[in-house]
């Protein structure tokens, strides 16, 4: 009987956000340790599912960096990265399509179409869906910054999200792939945070939500009690410009900066290690991972 009354309590708490985010649209950038484990990607397919079927419109974007990193041992080409961004020549753009929308893309369709989600697949090739051009890295050094050609890789210059909304009004879950494309067709590479950032920008998103491989941003990662459970747009930046915020974070933060200027209402970094954890950072009380708010 417990069981049941532990149940149903848990059923009444996410009743106000059920109804707090009905018929609103939620961007999921999927990646991370949630995409390799098979036992995690069910539940992060689980988790999408029930949030279209409670009323909420879920779009997906998703990365899949290791899977390119294998296929690339596989032919036997190494990656090559400057300033974390992977160097993309030719070949290694077909690789990069090849399995961002042949496999990763096709596969997270796949088992939400099992789940009863109805997704399609897309990638910024589609209905002009992600314009793109080219992007340089930045590279700093002895307090210079210089710029290197990488390749095909990119950054958005706009989104089609009419395309999108009109795939959401019809009952799909969209799930794109972030390869963009150029004025003369030409495909890019761009890094599926952003990708996310200006997909939830062009839909005014009710949400972003970031899976990643930690529990959110600290103040100083060695000591847990430093948590952060919530930013402003002015803190955020703040901990970038003094190193509080460093390395890989950095892109994930811009990411949700970039959403909220373009207009976002709010925005989440979560593990993505943890079983439905976009449940638990929807539907309670306390959520989880860090919040980035205007």
């Amino acid at each position: 009987m417990q069981m049941h009354k532990a149940t149903a309590n848990i059923l009444v708490e996410a009743l106000p956000y059920i109804r707090k985010f009905y018929g609103k649209t939620i961007v999921i950038k999927y990646g991370g340790n949630a995409m390799l484990s098979d036992d995690l990607k069910m539940k992060v397919v689980q988790d999408i599912t029930l949030m279209k079927y409670v009323g909420i419109r879920p779009v997906i974007v998703h990365g899949g960096g290791p899977d390119i990193t294998n296929f690339l041992k596989r032919v036997g080409k190494q990656a090559e990265f400057v300033s974390g961004l992977r160097v993309t020549d030719e070949e290694t753009m077909e690789i990069v399509e090849m399995v961002l929308i042949g496999k990763v893309n096709s596969e997270i369709v796949n088992l939400l179409n099992q789940c009863g989600g109805q997704a399609i697949g897309l990638s910024g090739k589609d209905a002009g869906l992600i314009r793109a051009v080219k992007k340089l890295a930045e590279i700093h050094k002895d307090g210079r910054v210089e710029t290197a050609d990488i390749g095909y890789v990119g950054e958005v210059s706009e989104v089609n999200a009419k395309a999108l909304n009109d795939l959401l009004e019809k009952g799909y879950i969209p799930v794109v792939a972030p390869v963009g494309v150029g004025d003369e067709g030409e495909s890019y590479n761009i890094n599926a945070d952003y990708v996310a950032a200006e997909v939830a920008g062009a839909l005014a998103a009710e949400k972003l939500l970031l899976l990643t491989d930690v529990e959110g941003i600290y103040k100083n990662y060695e000591d847990k009690s430093t948590f952060l459970s919530s930013l402003t747009e002015t803190e955020a930046r703040a901990y970038i410009d003094d190193g509080t915020i460093s390395g890989g974070m950095i892109p994930k933060v811009e990411a949700c900066l970039t959403a909220l200027a373009e207009g976002t209402r709010k925005t989440s970094i979560i593990d993505g290690r943890l079983p439905h954890s976009l449940l638990l950072e929807l539907f309670t009380a306390q959520g989880i991972g860090t919040e980035i708010v205007r």
